[in-house]
């Protein structure tokens, strides 16, 4: 079937020229619409474009939350681990070390070894699932660069400083008075 333009100039009713006359125009119409669409394209397209980088930028850091609780988690684990390794088991004795647990005050029997190191600062407490542990200092200090909260006691060995006119410096006043 033809167009209804070449129907007519079969016809007689119309004219070549005015017909080629008429497509012309149609087509300069049909790009100028084109060409509008273009920039209206490339704007939608940066639109896009930018609700697409917006989106990843989310997802990252959505992401990067995510791996931050998974080290967390992994951190946590390894501290526990520590604590159930590394605790030392053989310092029972007739001596007792007193501590806070959960705002009540716990006591520990230890040896007279064990009292002292614990004084100086060489072993201290950590807690795991409301159980104390007794571990080594050095243990203590990579559980604290993890978490203070399983730290329960660990005593600060410092030097007492001696001023040179004190009369009572030939005295030792000890540290570990019983009652």
């Amino acid at each position: 079937m033809a167009s209804l333009q070449d129907q007519l100039l079969k016809a007689g009713l119309g004219d070549e020229k005015k017909a080629k006359k008429i497509r012309k125009e149609k087509n300069k119409k049909n790009k100028a619409v084109r060409k509008n669409q273009d920039s209206a394209d490339t704007s939608l397209q940066d639109e896009i474009k930018a609700k697409k980088d917006a989106q990843a930028q989310l997802d990252a850091e959505r992401n990067k939350a995510i791996q931050d609780k998974i080290e967390l988690k992994s951190e946590h684990g390894k501290v526990k681990q520590m604590i159930q390794q590394l605790h030392i088991t053989d310092f029972g004795g007739e001596l007792s070390f007193n501590y806070v647990l959960d705002k009540k005050v716990k006591t520990l029997s230890v040896d007279q070894p064990s009292y002292n190191a614990l004084t100086k600062g060489q072993i201290g407490l950590c807690v795991l699932e409301g159980k104390s542990y007794v571990m080594p200092s050095i243990a203590i200090d990579k559980i604290r660069a993890v978490d203070e909260a399983y730290v329960l006691v660990l005593n600060e060995n410092t030097a007492t400083e001696v001023e040179d006119d004190d009369p009572y410096a030939d005295f030792q006043i000890p540290d570990d008075l019983m009652w």
